[in-house]
């Protein structure tokens, strides 16, 4: 009997309007795990070489795990995956809240979406009944709107929902899928796929809150354990109460808050004050006024303690900042913040709140808009090209009312609806040079010029430059790791990592760890497990733990070394379907700028990375992955040692 998983798998299939469920055998179970790893299955299966897209040869899956819906902290997570409209390489993106419990409560570990249908439909699924229905009454409604007519709709305030805003209606390609009104499947455009099938949302219900797990007392005292880490862990209670936020001037004060696209590494202390975490934590979390410090603007996830996710309300110029919309991390506040030089924490709020509504990713949005910023500063934009938006540095009117346009596809935000890659293809006139993106996918905040491992990892990673695919080098630096054996280096070591490398190198040794914690944080997303509670680093719980709670579960007996090859199978499946796609080593790099042109002032003043470096570092990834050098796609023997022969197959090796 399988424990912690309900058995059952969704397909529906948009075109003929019918649903079926499959009951897959045990060993596809143990193989896939769930997340990640299943929804790339299923894609795989569903989905012919060379489709469109936005096409309805695309395939959707929503994965869940063995884990989901336990009562443990840091296991709400849910996996979607499909070809991805920005890249043209597969997509994958995880998002949190209590959608994925609720999905597993409801009867099902995922659903598999084929074809497209004719006229906008939602699902519906509650206690394993799914039907489909009339969605055209919610067509064009901003996320916030959609979820309390269908609350109100189906007559039960505890559903939760999945749903495409309008801007993956209109197929903004790094469109999202935004669940809670305020969580997203943020990365990769799956928001866009979503839209191209008319699929307005999937709303779930699930009344039978129980799922047999293999040990539950096991479990009950694992939960215990691992609240008391967290009562005596100071970081990431930190993150509990400033959220990632909290990083925003620590990154400047060393040089690491990629500003001016990607000009420099900082705006300056006080102006990265001005957008930091500890701000906004005192002056626009949902209750700051009332000082309620304990649990002022932090909302969570199913069964998790940690409430790390910002919740603000305020107002920017008039226009209110609902709390509803969830609040900036680190990530949002710097891409339409330092990216784009602007330090107005309000305006930042609200950038993040029209995202949440319209439905896109932030960080591909925010990085897009300092693209057409820096194009504008050069004359490739003009007032009459912008439609009298002025779109200079610093301009977070100007930046904001672009957005607008940009969600909306209107005038020149049609174009940069897009991407900025795809847009500068059109702009032309050098353009090309102002595009922060590997695989077309917009890079995130965290500087590879200060993290050489993570330059790698921005270029090697399937699904475009990805900032939680791997650890980060500091976790790997010689004083930190000896300073925090105890608390943090035993998980590095668990996973054979007992080589500390300075940052700042990109050697043999620093290859292995950026490789191995790819692995790490690869079995992460397929056991669909919140990377800020598990981790092989800096986590709260490491591996060892991730492998004992995976036993409790399931009852099966599951060692690191079972976790790593788990994750290393994911990655070869997603390395292996960009192989299928006639993706290979020319896409793994990065913007020229990284390169050629060095970091201006603070502390990373004239870095760069250094290419000659990087092509051996990409050499020596590809020999320890397994991978062939010319190519950068698996081998044959690489697949059959993973169990993913068929997947050789398929690919004629």
């Amino acid at each position: 009997m399988l424990q912690g998983y309900k058995g059952k798998v969704l397909h529906v299939n948009l075109t003929r309007g019918s649903i079926q469920v499959e009951a897959p055998e045990e060993s596809f179970y143990r193989t896939y795990i769930g997340g990640s790893a299943m929804g790339l299955y299923y894609l795989w299966k569903n989905t012919p070489a060379v489709a469109d897209p936005l096409g309805p040869q695309n395939t959707l899956v929503f994965a869940l795990s063995a884990t989901t819906g336990a009562p443990v902290l840091g296991q709400s997570r849910v996996t979607v995956v499909a070809k991805s409209p920005l890249t043209n390489a597969v997509g994958d993106s995880q998002a949190g809240g209590f959608f994925p419990a609720e999905l597993k409560f409801a009867g099902f570990d995922g659903i598999v979406i084929t074809g497209a249908s004719k006229a906008p439909v939602y699902l519906w699924i509650k206690d394993g009944n799914v039907e489909l229905r009339d969605a055209s009454h919610l067509w064009g409604h901003i996320t916030n709107d959609v979820q309390a007519r269908l609350i109100e709709e189906l007559g039960d305030s505890r559903i939760e929902i999945a749903q495409i805003g309008p801007a993956g209606e209109r197929l903004v390609r790094f469109a999202a899928i935004i669940n809670m009104s305020n969580r997203a499947n943020g990365r990769t455009g799956m928001g866009a796929v979503m839209g191209s099938k008319n699929l307005k949302a999937i709303a779930v219900r699930g009344t039978n809150k129980k799922i047999t797990m293999a040990d539950g007392e096991a479990l009950k005292v694992f939960n215990r354990n691992a609240q008391a880490v967290f009562a005596r862990d100071s970081e990431i209670q930190g993150l509990s109460q400033y959220g990632t936020a909290e990083s925003v001037p620590l990154q400047d004060l060393w040089g690491g808050l990629p500003t001016r696209n990607w000009h420099s590494g900082t705006m300056g202390q006080e102006r990265a004050n001005a957008i930091s975490g500890e701000r906004m934590f005192k002056e626009i979390l949902r209750g700051a006024a009332q000082q309620d410090q304990k649990r002022q603007g932090r909302d969570t996830c199913f069964a998790c303690s940690i409430r790390c996710k910002r919740v603000v309300a305020s107002t920017w110029q008039e226009k209110a900042i609902h709390p509803q919309s969830g609040g900036p991390e680190y990530e949002t506040l710097a891409t339409f913040g330092s990216y784009c030089d602007i330090d107005d924490l309000h305006a930042v709020a609200y950038a993040n709140q029209l995202c949440n509504q319209y439905g896109v990713d932030t960080i591909s949005a925010g990085a897009t808009m300092a693209f057409a910023m820096e194009c504008f500063e050069n004359g490739l934009l003009t007032l009459q090209d912008t439609g009298g938006i002025p779109l200079n540095w610093g301009n977070s009117q100007g930046m904001l009312a672009m957005l607008e346009k940009t969600l909306k596809r209107e005038g020149i935000g049609d174009l940069l609806a897009e991407g900025s890659a795809r847009a500068a293809g059109r702009i032309g006139q050098g353009a090309e040079a102002f595009v922060m993106a590997s695989k077309q996918q917009e890079i995130p905040a965290h500087m590879p010029h200060l993290k050489r491992s993570l330059a790698l990892i921005y270029a090697v990673n399937p699904f475009g430059a990805d900032h939680q695919s791997s650890e980060h080098d500091p976790s790997y630096e010689p004083e930190w790791y000896r300073t925090n054996f105890k608390k943090y280096g035993q998980k590095l070591t668990d996973i054979g990592l007992t080589n500390p490398q300075d940052s700042m190198v990109l050697n043999q040794e620093k290859v292995r760890f950026a490789l191995i914690s790819q692995y790490a944080y690869s079995v992460l997303d397929t056991a669909n497990v919140c990377q800020f509670v598990f981790g092989p680093g800096w986590q709260l719980l490491g591996m060892r733990e991730l492998a004992e709670f995976m036993s409790a579960v399931t009852g099966w007996d599951f060692s690191i070394e079972d976790l790593l090859k788990i994750g290393a199978r994911r990655l070869n499946m997603l390395r292996a379907f960009n192989c299928r796609e006639g993706i290979t080593r020319d896409k793994d790099t990065l913007p020229k700028r990284f390169f050629d042109e060095p970091l201006q002032g603070g502390d990373s003043d004239s870095v760069s990375i250094n290419r000659q470096e990087f092509e051996a570092a990409l050499d020596e990834y590809y020999r320890q992955a397994g991978w062939d050098l010319a190519t950068g796609n698996p081998f044959r023997a690489t697949l059959g040692d993973l169990d993913l022969a068929w997947v050789a197959d398929e690919l004629g090796i």
